[in-house]
This record gives C-alpha cells, sequence and structure tokens, in this order.
C-alpha cells in the first residue's frame, strides 16, 4: 500500500489550518517570513493557503490512484 498520497494530504491540510488560523509561529518560520516580506502577511496566508489546496488535490490524486508516484 502506498502512503504517500495521505501524507502529502496530511502536509496540505497541515499548511491551509496554519495559514488560515494565523498560527504566529508558523507565519513567523524564517522560510515563511520571505513570503511575509514579499507579499504582506495577507498574501502570505493566501499563498499558504492556495499551496496547501494545491498539495491536497494531489494527495487525492495519489491516493486514489490518477497519479504514481
Amino acid at each position: 500500500m502506498n502512503h504517500s498520497g495521505w501524507i502529502f494530504m496530511a502536509i496540505g491540510l497541515f499548511s491551509v489550518v496554519c495559514a488560515a488560523f494565523d498560527f504566529e509561529w508558523f507565519m513567523n518560520h524564517r522560510k515563511a517570513r520571505f513570503f511575509v516580506r514579499i507579499l504582506g502577511r495577507t498574501g502570505a496566508r493566501v499563498f499558504y493557503i492556495v499551496l496547501g489546496a494545491a498539495i491536497l488535490v494531489l494527495g487525492g490524486l495519489v491516493l486514489f490512484g490518477a497519479l504514481h508516484t
């Protein structure tokens, strides 16, 4: 059984939830600070929500066999 789909979905959900709830520790991470500087706080949150949603979709596609890892 391939667990990659579940892993992708968990990562995507994590990103969406952390950005949507504006967790301080998530948005102040050194890698997120780059996007906050470039896009502003709200723009970075939108970026991480869209990125997380894309990873969720990717995980779903892998999980249901449309894509193979």
